[in-house]
């Protein structure tokens, strides 16, 4: 676990950031380059762009690109750019191209879909890794891709490859992180990736959060991070219970992952936009829940 003095290198609360789109469902830098500067005022130590939460897959990497940059003008905390694909030659290509945008680390997510075996899951991470000089974190969504990376192949990759440097654990099972915590080298940083098993993974060695509900209670993760780090595990208890409603909220069936917090940064005035197709519209009453999760913090 991290102290004050020896912060995770990408911040304790990184911020997977949702991408601003215009009443057209073009890219709006402008708003892009807004929310992040609001994130960063209100907690974020860090952000992910172009992620899952960022809606990356309906990106075109040109997009991308200017994502990165236009963010990088206006932050200077540390910025993870997702460049995950199923096909590892286009991981491969747009790692090489956002490197040059001045972001400071990658977030590579096992290839979705196509359901690789380990040692092709291996092979794609080695190959991402070998095209850039900046730090990877690997980004292990079962749920989503259809894969799991086996503790063996997260530990042997942390252990090999100088560049592999974290992990963004969403995979739901904190046996299992506490081996990788075990295994890997003690720099290695695990974050978690599911925002409600953030308080049970810090107990097993995760240093963060990468999340989705940062966006509005950014603050309350650092104000239990500081609790656990001093082991006032009572406090922390009573800041992730409070913080229960927004994990609930933040994705389910009818309003999945990022449709919700766009909803609720619309409440808040920030200018973000929909969600570009295949992500539905909103679903009645989803404004409602959000002012409710917003009144459950006041």
């Amino acid at each position: 676990m991290s102290t004050a003095a020896n912060r995770p290198r990408f911040g304790r609360v990184v911020t997977a950031m949702v991408t601003p789109f215009d009443e057209r469902g073009d890219l709006d830098l402008d708003a892009a380059a807004e929310l992040a500067d609001w994130l960063v005022a209100t907690g974020s130590d860090g952000l992910v762009l172009a992620g899952t939460t960022g809606e990356g897959p309906t990106l075109s990497d040109s997009e991308a690109l200017a994502l990165f940059r236009r963010v990088r003008e206006v932050v200077d905390v540390p910025i993870l750019a997702g460049t995950g694909s199923n096909s590892t030659a286009h991981a491969v290509e747009l790692t090489r191209q956002a490197a040059g945008e001045g972001v400071d680390g990658i977030l590579s997510v096992t290839p979705y879909y196509n359901r690789p075996s380990q040692s092709g899951i291996e092979a794609h991470f080695r190959s991402v890794a070998a095209a850039t000089d900046l730090p990877v974190v690997l980004y292990d969504i079962p749920v989503r891709t259809g894969r799991k990376i086996s503790t063996e192949t997260i530990v042997r990759l942390a252990r090999d490859v100088p560049n592999v440097v974290g992990l963004k654990d969403a995979a739901g099972d904190p046996s299992e992180t506490a081996r990788v915590a075990a295994g890997a080298p003690a720099e290695f940083e695990v974050y978690s990736g599911d925002d409600a098993m953030t308080l049970p993974l810090l107990a097993v060695g995760a240093v963060g959060v990468i999340s989705v509900a940062s966006h509005w209670v950014a603050r309350q993760f650092g104000e239990m991070f500081d609790a656990a780090e001093r082991g006032d595990l009572a406090a922390a208890r009573r800041i992730n219970d409070r913080l229960i409603p927004s994990f609930d909220f933040e994705s389910g069936d009818a309003a999945p992952n990022p449709v919700p917090t766009k909803a609720l940064l619309e409440i808040l005035g920030l200018r973000v936009g929909g969600c570009r197709p295949p992500m539905g519209p909103p679903p009645e009453g989803l404004a409602s829940r959000a002012r409710a999760v917003l009144d459950g913090l006041a």
